[in-house]
């Protein structure tokens, strides 16, 4: 079957995103979470087990890409609900174009559908979608789908939706490096004066903050060459729900367990709750 026949008769495509029918229970489990402690400003997601979710109901992987679009769109909206400012989807790394072409294409048609259809919903909720990754090596297709709709949105500001595509921290680390090490020989930087502030304001990430929570699906126990400068100090939360499975049921157990966490970048509790009792917080 083709893979726009599939997709125009998947549930995928239902315009009714951001609508305001969410049940009441749903409201009242965002009202709690909301008043529980702080929210994650910034919450990355590895969106793995596409394949095997497909796999295990006999499905083609590309049916599996398919079904975990309707994640994305649960836990953007749900995001956006919350009230957590950035979101980051681990959607496609640079080591995903070692796949079998065929499948890479279908990833790429599937790309284009996805924003095509939902541009319009990001922009009416105030959605802001950014593009990080090596955008060059992304088809003439994908690139200007993608650029459209960042620039329709670049003024949105209730949710920044940060899509990692053709991504590695690896490459990201490497091409600050090298941007760096360019600004020295032209004298723009002092080498004297290179730390981890300024490190940070040449990678992909630098106009938002670190993901406070690392979410990964599928079971997995590594975050794969994600994000690796960025996670030093984010709360690692691993769910074993495949990605087409995964809901905003799963996503507020992760947030739960992110604020029962104490994080202390190398202080003592003693020391976290002085401050805390200083700022009026306790």
């Amino acid at each position: 079957m083709a893979l726009t026949s599939k997709m125009n008769r998947s549930s995928t495509f239902n315009p009714n995103w951001f609508s305001s029918d969410n049940t009441v229970a749903d409201k009242e489990i965002q009202a709690e979470i909301q008043s529980s402690c702080t929210l994650p400003l910034h919450i990355a997601i590895i969106m793995d087990g596409n394949g095997r979710w497909a796999r295990s109901k006999g499905k083609t992987r590309i049916e599996g890409h398919i079904a975990g679009v309707d994640s994305v769109r649960d836990i953007v909206e749900a995001c956006s609900e919350l009230g957590v400012k950035y979101l980051t989807l681990f959607t496609f790394s640079t080591e995903n174009w070692k796949r079998p072409k065929n499948e890479v294409s279908a990833l790429m048609q599937l790309l284009i559908k996805v924003i095509g259809r939902e541009t319009r919903k990001l922009h009416e909720n105030n959605v802001r979608l950014n593009v990080i990754g090596e955008i060059d090596m992304l088809p003439g297709k994908v690139r200007s789908t993608l650029q459209k709709t960042m620039d329709l949105t670049k003024d949105n500001n209730k949710l920044i939706l940060n899509i990692a595509l053709s991504y590695s921290g690896q490459w990201d680390i490497v091409q600050a490096c090298k941007a760096i090490a360019f600004d020295v020989q032209r004298g723009l930087v002092n080498p004297e004066y290179v730390d981890e502030q300024l490190f940070s304001s040449y990678l992909s990430t630098a106009s938002m903050p670190d993901p406070e929570l690392l979410i990964r699906t599928s079971g997995e126990f590594r975050i794969s060459n994600f994000m690796l400068w960025q996670s030093a100090y984010s709360e690692i939360y691993f769910s074993n729900t495949y990605w087409p499975d995964f809901r905003r049921s799963q996503l507020y157990d992760a947030v739960r367990e992110f604020q029962s966490r104490e994080r202390r970048f190398g202080q003592t509790s003693e020391q976290i709750q002085n401050k805390n009792i200083s700022a009026g917080k306790l």
